[in-house]
C-alpha cells in the first residue's frame, strides 16, 4: 500500500517526465497502482466505500415494524417482499440483530402471596452419576410462595404419576396443604386451555386436588415467569446441590442426601427478596396450611385388563397369574412407582407381584389356579359299551 511519502515521490518523478512504468519499477508496485494514485490525487485512504445493500430502501419500514414490537425476521421479510424486496433473509437478520438489545421485555408485576395461599410446582433436569452410570435425573421442585420453603424429589421421568407423587411428598414434607397449587402446562396435567385462561385439567389431577383440598391452577401458556419462585429454585438446586454432590450410590442415596441438604442448608438460608431465614418465615406460614387427610392418595399407574382363559393378564410385556374364577372378566391393574403390580377385582386386591422384565417369563404363585385344575381333573363321564352294541344291531 502506498504511503504519503510514496505519493510525493510519484508526483516529483511525474513532473520530471518519468514514465509510469519506470516509477512503478522504482517503488516496486504495479503500474496500475501508480495510475490510480495519480487519478485519485493522493495515496489510498484505507477506507473502502461501503457497498449499497438491497435492504437500504426498506430500512425505514423495518424500523417501523420493530417499533410496533414485530421482531420475527420471517414476518418482516414477508412484509418487505410484498413491497418489492428481493434480498435474502440473512441481510435482514444482520440488520435486526444489533437492535435486539433495545427490545423491551414484557413487564411483569412481582406479586407476593399470603401465608398458606400458594405452592408452585416445576420440573428440572440434570445429568449426574448413579451407581457408576451417567443418568439424566428429573427433579420436581415444589415451593411455598410465602416462605420460599421448597421440597425436591427426583425421578426417572416427568409423567403425571411422578408429578402427583412429587406434590404429595412436598405436602407431607411441609406437613400441610396450601389453598392452591400452581402447575406448569405439561401435557399429562393440563389437557388444554380454553379462553379466557381456563385450563382443563386431567381428571386424576382433579381427584388429587379434591383428596387434599387444594385448588389446581396453571400458569398462562408461554408465560412461565408466572411461577418464577419455583423456577429460581430449580436453578438453585442445579447450581448448589448438584454441584456439591456429583455421584450417588443409588436413587435412594440421592434422595437421602437431598433431604439432608434441604434441612441443613436450603431451609436455613436467608431469602434475599424477603430478607429472612426461610425456616423462620415457614414457622409463621405453617399454621395457615390445612391439615393432611388421614389417607394417602394412590399415585399408582392404573390400567384395565381382560383375564385370558388360562388365568393370566398381560402387563408391560409379561404375564401375571390371577385366580381362575376371574377368567374372561375385566380386572384393574395398578403399578406403583416402586414397581409393585397389584391386580384388583373391583376394589378387592386378588394378586400382587414385583414387576418383572418380559424376558424373565410368566409369573405365577402356587395354588392360584386351583379352580382351573379342579375343572380339568373332574372325572370324565363314562358309558357302557352295550349302548354302542345296540346301535350297531339296529343299523344292521
Amino acid at each position: 500500500m502506498l504511503s504519503k511519502e510514496d505519493f510525493v515521490v510519484i508526483e516529483a518523478l511525474r513532473r520530471r517526465g518519468v514514465y509510469v512504468v519506470d516509477i512503478a519499477g522504482e517503488l516496486g508496485v504495479h503500474p496500475k497502482t501508480i495510475r490510480r494514485a495519480l487519478k485519485r490525487g493522493g495515496p489510498p485512504t484505507g477506507i473502502r466505500k461501503k457497498r449499497r445493500s438491497r435492504l437500504d430502501p426498506f430500512k425505514s419500514q423495518v424500523d417501523s415494524l420493530l417499533q410496533q414490537n414485530v421482531w420475527n425476521a420471517e414476518v418482516i421479510l414477508r412484509e418487505l417482499q410484498s413491497e418489492g424486496y428481493q434480498g435474502r433473509i440473512s441481510i435482514l437478520r444482520d440488520y435486526i440483530r444489533p437492535k435486539r438489545q433495545l427490545r423491551g421485555g414484557k413487564a411483569t408485576v412481582r406479586f407476593e402471596t399470603g401465608p398458606g395461599e400458594q405452592m408452585q410446582s416445576d420440573w428440572g433436569q440434570v445429568w449426574t452419576e448413579i451407581a457408576g452410570e451417567r443418568v439424566k435425573v428429573h427433579f420436581c421442585v415444589n415451593t411455598l410462595g410465602y416462605s420460599r420453603r421448597f421440597h425436591v424429589w427426583c425421578a426417572p421421568c416427568e409423567d403425571a404419576e411422578h408429578t402427583y407423587e412429587a406434590v404429595i411428598r412436598a405436602l407431607e414434607y411441609f406437613d400441610g396443604v396450601p389453598a392452591e397449587v400452581l402447575f406448569d402446562n405439561q401435557g399429562p396435567i393440563v389437557l388444554s386451555h380454553r379462553p379466557p385462561d381456563r385450563p382443563r385439567f386431567h381428571p386424576r389431577v382433579m381427584d388429587l386436588a379434591g383428596h387434599y383440598g387444594f385448588a389446581p391452577k396453571a400458569c398462562r401458556p408461554y408465560r412461565a415467569r408466572t411461577k418464577g419462585k419455583t423456577e429460581r429454585m430449580v436453578g438453585y438446586v442445579k447450581h448448589h446441590f448438584f454441584v456439591r454432590y456429583r455421584s450417588f450410590e443409588s436413587w435412594a442415596h440421592l434422595q437421602q442426601l437431598l433431604e439432608q441438604w434441604l434441612r441443613e442448608e436450603a431451609d436455613q438460608r436467608v431469602q434475599r427478596t424477603v430478607g429472612e431465614v426461610v425456616a423462620d418465615r415457614f414457622a409463621r406460614e405453617l399454621p395457615h396450611l390445612k391439615a393432611l387427610p388421614s389417607t394417602r392418595w394412590d399415585t399408582s399407574y392404573r390400567e384395565t385388563r381382560l383375564v385370558s382363559w388360562d388365568g393370566y393378564v398381560e402387563v408391560r410385556g409379561n404375564r401375571y397369574a390371577v385366580p381362575g374364577e376371574l377368567c374372561g372378566q375385566q380386572v384393574t391393574v395398578r403399578i406403583s412407582l416402586d414397581d409393585v403390580v397389584t391386580i384388583y377385582d373391583d376394589t378387592q386386591p386378588v394378586a400382587s407381584y414385583r414387576l418383572r422384565p418380559a424376558d424373565q417369563g410368566w409369573v405365577a404363585v402356587p395354588g392360584i389356579h386351583a379352580s382351573l385344575w379342579k375343572q380339568a381333573c373332574d372325572p370324565v363321564q363314562t358309558r357302557s359299551l352295550a349302548v354302542y352294541e345296540e346301535v350297531a344291531q339296529c343299523s344292521s
